[in-house]
């Protein structure tokens, strides 16, 4: 179903995400390639950048659209490591993205196959192919430790007062 590729981008994107946690983000990881080349690569950092929309999907959109010159990504493929949400689901329709490959299902705010099936609607101008599932397992896990040891961090915290 995947290829080596594949997972090699995959872990490419896993690496990002592990730099977004180092940073007290959520970790999520995103790589977009064009021609079996990396065009753009982001990691989440609305905390950072006080920017609600700087999701690892909208950077790795923004850095390959400015590399291009082109705001339309024809024939690029997006891994991420999370299902991406419905702001990041939006962007990559309009950025014309001809597939996207990602990690761990977002039960809570998937807009891909868990809470909405965006891709899929008929009014869409847009057809985006999409696979779930990629090294989905380490992506969770990455995510579960994450959230794991910052419900610890708040519990120490409190214990202080």
């Amino acid at each position: 179903m995947f290829s080596d590729q594949d997972i090699i981008w995959m872990q490419r994107a896993i690496q990002l995400a592990e730099y977004a946690a180092m940073q007290e983000e959520v970790p999520v990881g995103a790589i977009l390639v064009l021609n079996d080349q990396v065009i753009g690569e982001g990691y989440n950092q609305p905390i950072s950048q006080c920017d609600p929309t700087a999701h690892a999907e909208i950077m790795a959109l923004r850095a390959g659209a400015e590399r291009i010159g082109n705001y339309r990504l024809l024939n690029a493929t997006l891994y991420v490591t999370l299902e991406p949400c419905l702001m990041c689901a939006g962007a990559i329709v309009h950025a014309r993205i001809k597939q996207v490959i990602y990690g761990a299902t977002d039960p809570k705010a998937g807009a891909i196959v868990s809470m909405a099936k965006v891709l899929d609607k008929p009014f869409l101008n847009h057809r985006v192919a999409y696979t779930g599932g990629l090294l989905a397992d380490l992506c969770g896990t990455m995510l579960s430790r994450f959230f794991q040891a910052r419900r610890q961090k708040e519990i120490k915290i409190l214990k202080v007062y």
